[in-house]
């Protein structure tokens, strides 16, 4: 009997250290900042023993035996990755966020439209590196698009918008390969990537350039119409976005368009080179990509912002100049010769001749 009691006692003690280590919280005390919270990353491949004694080791864990106690009993895959403690957590806490992979990541947002000097900028907003780096590697990895833009210099138009998490280690080439990889999968769905009578890089361009040029969806298509029609006529785009994308690449914007930058001999200067530029001049999403690859069917050729901002649309320059003249007055600003397109009070008329 003394033999059976002293069993019990023994298994009681065992039960409750085991409890203590499962159900007792342990780590950071609530509220810890980002900068001192315990962040412990676990490699590809560790086995459960080791990533208990790494856990315990951090401080997050009272006892490593009784997260094996708890891998024994709940069974189950642990998920690889960096995870972040800044508050007090059970060990059975700990076990069920590691087993639905609940790793820290930072989210980075790349609206539609942003360039390469703006992702870089958010990238290193975010903490992931200098942007001088970013726009280096984005260069220098061309080889994630050489199947479908085998001449590209740069990964411009192919970093696909969207909201992204990334672990705080990853590198800059991880980050461009994944909205490289999202781009793809996008455009696949679209039809633009299997599509082999299709130009991708020409329809990038394009997309481009109307992502820029309008913020209403429902306009897009009629936006792409007056691009492929002036195109097809060998008129210039004389579009001030790609005008602002080349004093981009030279280091020389200076936050507005000077006379200066329309004569400028750069291939992104589409008011003095026909066709389109050479490379896109951002990176569009869905619905830019949709209407370069269906412009609507129209004689357009012109178009200018309204006062509401929405765009009006000509077939001829003096009907064009009609409407440019009556944007001019609704913001009560003397009347200029105009360009054949225009966007805001602070902005030069988009594109076209003059």
């Amino acid at each position: 009997m003394k033999s059976l009691a002293l069993l019990l006692l023994l298994a009681l003690a065992v039960a409750a250290v085991a409890a203590y280590g499962i159900y007792v919280p342990i780590g950071p005390a609530a509220g810890t900042s980002d900068e001192a919270a315990t962040y412990v990353d676990i490699a590809t491949g560790t086995g459960t023993q080791a990533i208990a004694a790494q856990l315990e080791a951090a401080g997050v864990l009272r006892s490593r035996f009784a997260f094996d106690l708890l891998r024994a009993v709940k069974g189950g895959k642990l998920i690889a990755g960096e995870y972040r403690f800044n508050q007090p957590a059970t060990a059975l806490e700990v076990y069920l966020r590691m087993a639905r992979g609940d790793i820290y990541t930072i989210p980075l947002t790349i609206p539609e439209g942003y360039n390469i000097f703006e992702i870089a900028q958010a990238v290193a907003s975010a903490g992931f590196g200098s942007r001088e780096d970013f726009l280096a590697a984005e260069r220098s990895q061309t080889a994630l698009i050489a199947d479908i833009n085998p001449n590209a210099t740069s990964l411009e138009g192919y970093l696909f918008p969207d909201t992204y998490r990334f672990p705080r280690n990853a590198t800059q080439i991880q980050m461009l390969a994944a909205m490289v990889r999202r781009f793809r999968q996008v455009t696949a769905q679209l039809g633009l990537i299997d599509n082999p009578t299709g130009n991708i890089a020409r329809t990038v361009i394009l997309a481009s350039l109307i992502e820029k040029e309008v913020n209403q969806d429902a306009e897009r298509t009629l936006v792409a119409s007056v691009f492929t029609n002036r195109l097809a006529e060998g008129i210039p785009l004389a579009t001030d976005p790609s005008v602002i994308y080349a004093a981009l690449l030279d280091g020389q914007y200076r936050g507005a368009i000077y006379a200066s930058d329309l004569q400028s001999n750069s291939p992104y200067n589409t008011y003095r080179h026909a066709g389109l530029p050479p490379g896109p001049i951002a990176n569009p999403g869905v619905a830019a990509l949709k209407a370069a690859l269906a412009p609507a069917q129209t004689d357009f050729l012109y178009f200018v912002a309204d006062a509401e901002g929405h765009s009006r649309f000509s077939t001829t320059l003096k009907e064009h100049s009609q409407q440019v003249e009556a944007y001019r007055r609704a913001l009560h600003q003397p009347i200029l010769v105009p360009r054949p397109y225009a966007r805001n009070p602070h902005h030069h008329p988009r594109s076209g001749t003059r």
